[in-house]
């Protein structure tokens, strides 16, 4: 199973596009969205009718809700949205992913468990207490000097790419 995660869109449609076209290039068997599909802002490319046609382009894809998606933001998704956290159970491994203001590296406490979020913008894997933490960053509004980026799951691998195909982060497992 290849599992493509994105998070923190923030109504930027400016990497949808290239988001659609290396999930179908890549093979992927499905879309996980970490949330804040939404948020009011002052950048130019901010299209809610884009994420959302985006959204609707897609047959298999888990929305978790991020801190930022208000209940009418969670009615304009054609998908059910989680709340707090899901498992994802793939052919080996058990995943947990959540949006991460509430469960995070900080706050995570099921024993030998991989979790992944988003929320920081900021992309990373962490090794820490028995516990593996992966981040896929942000596809619209990266920090800390990074690019957009998103994460690919293939059972044997993470993998964290930004958006010139650049791998900032593997674990091979």
């Amino acid at each position: 199973m290849k599992i493509m995660f994105i998070s923190d869109i923030h109504g930027k449609k400016t990497n949808l596009q290239f988001i659609k076209d290396k999930y179908e290039s890549l093979g992927c068997d499905q879309l996980v969205i970490l949330g804040d599909y939404y948020l009011s802002g002052t950048w130019d490319d901010y299209d809610r009718e884009s994420v959302k046609d985006f959204l609707e382009s897609f047959q298999n894809v888990i929305c978790m809700r991020g801190n930022c998606d208000s209940r009418m933001d969670i009615e304009e998704i054609p998908f059910p949205v989680e709340e707090g956290y899901k498992e994802i159970h793939t052919d080996t491994r058990t995943l947990y992913i959540t949006h991460g203001n509430l469960y995070n590296k900080d706050t995570w406490d099921i024993p030998n468990s991989i979790l992944i979020y988003g929320h920081t913008h900021v992309p990373f894997i962490l090794e820490q207490d028995n516990h593996l933490f992966v981040n896929p960053g942000s596809i619209s509004l990266p920090r800390k000097n990074y690019h957009p980026s998103y994460l690919i799951f293939d059972e044997k691998n993470f993998k964290i790419y930004d958006i010139y195909d650049t791998i900032l982060f593997q674990k091979n497992l």
